[in-house]
């Protein structure tokens, strides 16, 4: 792990809290280790899945303290980004294999004063994004399929992270990586290590017994202390 890179962000997945009570699913994480909250939007069509949509954003957002990270897994996302601007977002990101006009997209939700990314499928592959990586904010990796949470991460993610942070690098991009699907306390060090900048965490945050704040507690501290080994490593050599 790079010493001189940034912290990872931590962002826990709406997609798996107790959506009968998602406004103490929201309190509480208001003083955890969470960076961002993860609100996936699915429209039945993009992914065979259906969630959320604006009127849960809203309620959400009343009582959210962290920013709002929203993924959009829909058709046409163009036409809806304004209204989740409205109803709370701070980031918002829209499928490359859903924007046959992506640039025109970013640009939009850019307009809007919010974080513009751009995911991933797991069959598509980074150099696509070659032309327009300068211009985003966010990327993410989908290390799973999407449109279900509980899947099995998909172990070449890690080969895809990395390409990606190089793909970034040559062109100049300051783009978060971030990853969504199957992470856990297992793969999350090795995610940064490949140069993932944010990482999402639905089931393994909150089916834990321990529940939702003190596993991200021991997620942070369990990274931090993989920073401080490998800190430790670069002033041996």
């Amino acid at each position: 792990m790079n010493s001189t890179r940034r912290a990872p962000l931590l962002a826990p997945s709406f997609l798996a809290a107790d959506l009968a009570n998602l406004q103490a699913e929201t309190e509480r994480l208001a003083t955890s280790a969470a960076d961002w909250l993860h609100f996936d939007v699915m429209d039945g069509r993009f992914v065979p899945n259906i969630s959320f949509g604006l009127p849960v954003l809203q309620a959400v957002a009343r009582y959210a303290k962290q920013p709002i990270d929203v993924h959009l897994m829909i058709e046409e996302p163009q036409h809806y980004l304004a209204a989740f601007r409205d109803a709370g977002a701070s980031s918002i990101t829209v499928h490359y294999e859903a924007c046959p006009h992506l640039h025109r997209v970013v640009q939009q939700i850019k307009q809007l004063g919010c974080r513009a990314g751009v995911a991933l499928n797991p069959a598509t592959p980074v150099s696509l994004l070659e032309d327009i990586a300068a211009d985003l904010d966010v990327v993410l990796v989908m290390s799973v399929n999407p449109g279900f949470g509980g899947q099995a991460f998909i172990p070449n993610t890690l080969k895809k992270v990395a390409m990606l942070k190089e793909l970034l690098l040559e062109n100049g991009s300051a783009a978060l990586i971030e990853v969504d699907g199957g992470v856990n306390m297992t793969n999350a060090g090795p995610l940064v290590e490949a140069g993932a900048d944010v990482l999402v965490a639905g089931n393994f945050v909150f089916s834990a017994p321990e529940g939702p704040v003190a596993t991200l507690a021991a997620m942070r501290d369990h990274l931090a202390g993989l920073e401080m080994d490998a800190e430790a490593a670069g002033r041996r050599q």
